[in-house]
């Protein structure tokens, strides 16, 4: 289709759900006469706002290449009637709108799906119900389907996010709705709040958090998504249509970046998904959540590295269009044989780069050994990085105050605006006695780590329960301290869901996922693992009780301990690439 044909553009278009609550969309048609595919998006935060409707691709140049684009309103939420149920709802009124979209008079009945975080899920939950007209999707920045933890990581409530979320995006629209007198005054009280919002974060317990009583009308939505991991029924229902409908094969494109709050989501679903067929594609970018410019945090990758101009060839929307072209517009099964699935952004060298595969097959996993003279603080930068396992037993100690938490410095956060994220200079952390520091020697030679990251942990703490932090840094010559990555476990939660025993002061094993990354420690550079017991507020602080924030004022101290050593040899795993 010629690029230069006229589009129309139908406002508030209802659709009538099987209980006959209407939803409304905006739709972005060719104007020539002819029938054309479907590519659907389902949000919450108001399809009329550009901020939204075009985060990162262009509506509007897709349907002028041929496509019928629907962006709508969920259930509850702006132009859409009904109640809002965060996720749950998103299953039937997703099949039951793909339908609708394949029976327009000017579609050709095929659908595609597209869209970021929320509207990620739309389109897997769509897809779990499937509908016979959905044919493929591009999912970006989104959550994992056999995961429910929507703000948490191994138990632990990512409360930034979810106050963020709660705060930005539910209120507006939810007060609205509910009549409440004085809606601008209360809106301008809300705008205040997020103002103050890194304030608010320090409120405890959070469960009668201030923000959320001054308007009463939000307490129960606040209670039942928030306070109880959306009530977890979604996780049963999840299970539930997982065992009946089985495992997804639908073709799907996979965006995340290596700074995005759902990296580790995301690349689980390309995972999940591409044992089943052949028909997966992943990209991976140096971007945080919603933002794919080429400048993340505190470091400039390059314009190559934009997803408004990936390697000067293409971008976002091109690469929306030529996949669903491939499947929408043709007859296949299968991904082209010559063609690479993966693409990866490698850091370090900031270029892009095509692989075969997600994990790479030619990974090395290479444990870095820690190791000091008691003094692991950056302060008396004696806690080293090392390649051979030590042979001395050696401890390092830190006291974790939840009164005086590590502040989140950087990271694949969730906080308001987008601030905070990727990659930080950590030198003006780093000189806390609460952080424990260990660096390898300058690199004579260059190290490509790709793919997934552990931290095996021995410690020991005084506490009942307790938190450790595992962060993996590239030091510059400069001595400029940049994050790549990182994770963090709970005493009580160290082997899963279930409520481990209270620690009694023993030396404990423990597991730290610090999902995955792309970067080459370049000659002259240094590889850094920081262990900490707070990263606050991206995680709520653990008051070291046994309880929580949520519930709690109670906070006591807890001195911890890190062990290493032959008997306890404490390292991180690296993914190596030898090229």
């Amino acid at each position: 289709m010629n690029n230069d044909q006229k589009i129309i553009v139908d406002r508030e278009v209802p659709c009538v759900m099987r209980d006959g609550v209407k939803l409304y969309a905006n739709i972005y048609r060719p104007a020539e006469e002819g029938s054309f595919p479907v590519l659907l998006t389902r949000l919450p935060y108001n399809k009329n706002l550009p901020d939204f409707s075009h985060r990162y691709i262009d509506p509007i140049r897709i349907a002028m290449s041929g496509y019928i684009v629907i962006i709508q309103d969920v259930r509850g939420r702006f132009a859409s009637e009904g109640e809002f149920a965060p996720f749950i709802q998103e299953f039937e009124d997703g099949y039951d709108t793909v339908e609708w979209a394949s029976e327009m008079p000017y579609s050709n009945g095929k659908v595609g799906m597209f869209g970021l975080s929320y509207y990620g899920f739309t389109q897997l939950y769509a897809a779990l119900e499937k509908p016979e007209a959905l044919q493929a999707i591009f999912p970006a920045m989104t959550g994992n389907m056999k995961e429910s933890g929507l703000f948490a990581r191994g138990g632990i409530t990512e409360l930034a996010a979810a106050q963020t979320w709660m705060l930005d995006s539910v209120v507006y629209d939810y007060l609205k709705r509910a009549g409440v007198d004085n809606y601008e005054e209360a809106m301008a009280e809300v705008i205040k709040d997020l103002d103050r919002i890194d304030e608010h974060h320090q409120a405890v317990p959070y469960e009668k958090w201030e923000p959320v009583q001054k308007h009463p009308v939000l307490i129960p939505f606040y209670e039942k998504y928030f306070l109880n991991d959306f009530g977890g029924e979604l996780k049963q229902e999840m299970l539930k249509r997982l065992d009946e409908n089985g495992p997804l094969r639908l073709p799907a494109y996979h965006l995340a970046g290596w700074y995005d709050s759902h990296l580790a989501p995301t690349l689980l679903n390309y995972e999940q998904m591409q044992s089943s067929l052949n028909n997966q594609k992943l990209i991976i970018g140096p971007w945080s959540h919603g933002y794919v410019d080429s400048d993340i945090g505190e470091r400039a990758f390059g314009g190559l590295a934009s997803g408004h101009n990936i390697d000067g060839k293409e971008d976002i929307t091109s690469l929306h269009i030529d996949w669903f072209d491939y499947w929408l517009k043709e007859e296949h099964t299968s991904i082209p044989a010559d063609e690479d699935p993966v693409k990866i952004f490698v850091m370090g060298i900031n270029e892009w780069r095509s692989e075969k595969e997600w994990p790479l097959q030619r990974t090395q996993l290479t444990p870095l050994y820690i190791e000091s003279d008691g003094y692991a603080n950056e302060n008396m930068k004696s806690g080293r990085l090392i390649w051979n396992k030590p042979v001395e037993a050696g401890e390092d100690y830190y006291v974790h105050d939840p009164e005086n938490p590590v502040p989140s410095h950087g990271g694949g956060t969730l906080f308001y605006k987008g601030r905070n994220s990727g990659p930080r200079d950590q030198q003006g952390l780093e000189k806390r006695e609460d952080i424990a520091v260990y660096t390898t020697e300058p690199l004579t030679e260059p190290v490509e780590v790709t793919g997934w990251i552990k931290v095996k942990l021995w410690a020991s703490s005084d506490a009942v329960d307790t938190d450790f932090i595992a962060k993996l840094i590239d030091v510059m010559p400069n001595g400029k301290a940049y994050n790549l990555t990182d994770g963090i476990v709970r005493a009580k939660y160290r082997n899963g869901n279930k409520e481990e025993a209270p620690l009694c002061g023993e030396v404990v094993e423990y597991e730290i996922d610090l999902w995955a990354t792309s970067n080459v420690f370049l000659p002259g550079h240094s590889i850094r693992l920081e262990i900490a017991s707070s990263n606050f507020p991206r995680f709520e602080v653990n008051p070291n009780t046994g309880d929580t924030t949520k519930d709690t004022e109670k906070m006591i101290k807890a001195n911890q301990i890190i062990h290493h050593g032959a008997q306890y040899p404490t390292h991180i795993v690296l993914p190596v690439i030898s090229n």
